[in-house]
């Protein structure tokens, strides 16, 4: 491996230099990682974002560690999609706390063709609000993907959730290829993909190598992705899952970013269960996103004037939106490239172990 702490945005990385930075002393690790962060980041900037839960319970899917899946009693109180004027009203309240970006999910295998006119009207209203729309709605086609990018989309959010071999232990009713295939037709479309995935599920770190080659090998990375950390629901499959090691975690946050060296990287699920010191050590390790609020879809998430706290103590501030054309026009290019390529699974090649 070079000793250059300098990193370039690659997409040809190997298994056995995944290995390598995983096996790292951990204050190497932790240094090279916040190297290659001020490389391309103000290491004093969190970008803040909102989730709202727009549709609750009642999924097809039998993800192992998700209190919305139909197969799990978990107590979870099913609800409808939620009126346009409803989550306009949340998108307000999330600006006026300090978000920059708000993002939607809907417990959904697919969002169906009645849908779409209310999801699409969602991301209109939030945009004329001025913050940034992300969405994550199951699995979409091509047409879907196209029709909410014509309605202004920015993100769109579709996780991986670990690594290809351990994939079948967690979900059966989707295969990895169909999340692939989702994340290229969101390319194709024109928007910015948001991919990442939970640690903690019992996986191996092998595991963890794996689930952050594949995003890191796409010829094009995400420019978001959530590193999130198992909530262990009563009801689940996974509820007993013993805890992971917070370091393991935090190791996985800094290879994350040095593979990904312009993404940004998400401190998501689990943040309830970390103290200060794990959160001050992620963002140490690169993490420069979170979510906030105090909910996280189903699961409590610290409250917002914590993290505000939490910022105030460490001297990190909000990032600021700022002008989202550049980024557009690169995602056009994007968009353009893959839509010529002949097949397009192409811009998805399977990782080779």
């Amino acid at each position: 491996m070079s000793q250059s702490l300098s990193q370039e945005v690659r997409s040809d990385w190997a298994r056995k230099e995944v290995e390598q930075l995983f096996a790292l002393p951990f204050s190497d690790l932790i240094f090279k990682a916040q190297t290659v962060h001020r490389e391309h980041f103000n290491p004093n900037e969190v970008q803040v974002s909102t989730l709202c839960s727009i549709k609750t319970g009642a999924c097809p899917e039998d993800c192992a560690y998700c209190p919305q899946s139909a197969r799990y009693d978990t107590g979870l109180e099913r609800e409808k999609l939620m009126a346009v004027e409803q989550v306009l009203e949340e998108a307000k309240a999330a600006k006026a706390s300090g978000a920059t970006r708000f993002c939607m999910g809907a417990a959904w295998r697919s969002p169906k063709k009645k849908d779409m006119p209310y999801v699409t009207s969602m991301v209109q209203g939030v945009k004329e609000l001025g913050l940034e729309t992300c969405m994550t709605l199951g699995m979409v086609d091509e047409d879907q993907a196209k029709t909410l990018a014509d309605a202004g989309l920015d993100y769109y959010n579709h996780n991986l959730d670990t690594s290809p071999e351990f994939y079948g232990e967690i979900i059966t009713t989707r295969t990895y290829q169909d999340r692939l295939e989702t994340l290229n037709n969101v390319r194709i479309a024109g928007m910015k993909v948001c991919s990442g995935g939970i640690v903690g599920m019992g996986e191996q770190e092998s595991d963890r190598v794996g689930l952050l080659m594949q995003l890191a090998n796409m010829t094009h990375h995400p420019e978001s992705v959530p590193i999130n950390m198992l909530v262990r629901v009563e009801g689940t499959p996974l509820s007993d899952q013993a805890e992971l090691d917070p370091f393991d975690f935090i190791r996985t946050i800094a290879v994350a970013r040095i593979l990904m060296p312009k993404s940004h990287v998400r401190l998501s699920a689990g943040r309830e269960d970390m103290n200060d010191q794990t959160q001050s050590l992620a963002f140490l390790a690169g993490a420069n996103s979170i979510f906030y609020g105090e909910k996280l879809l189903t699961t409590a998430n610290p409250e917002a004037n914590k993290d505000m706290q939490l910022f105030k103590r460490l001297g990190v501030n909000p990032e600021s939106r700022e002008e989202q054309h550049t980024e557009q026009e690169q995602a056009a290019a994007i968009a353009k490239q893959l839509d010529a390529q002949a097949n397009a699974h192409v811009f998805y090649d399977a990782v080779q172990s």
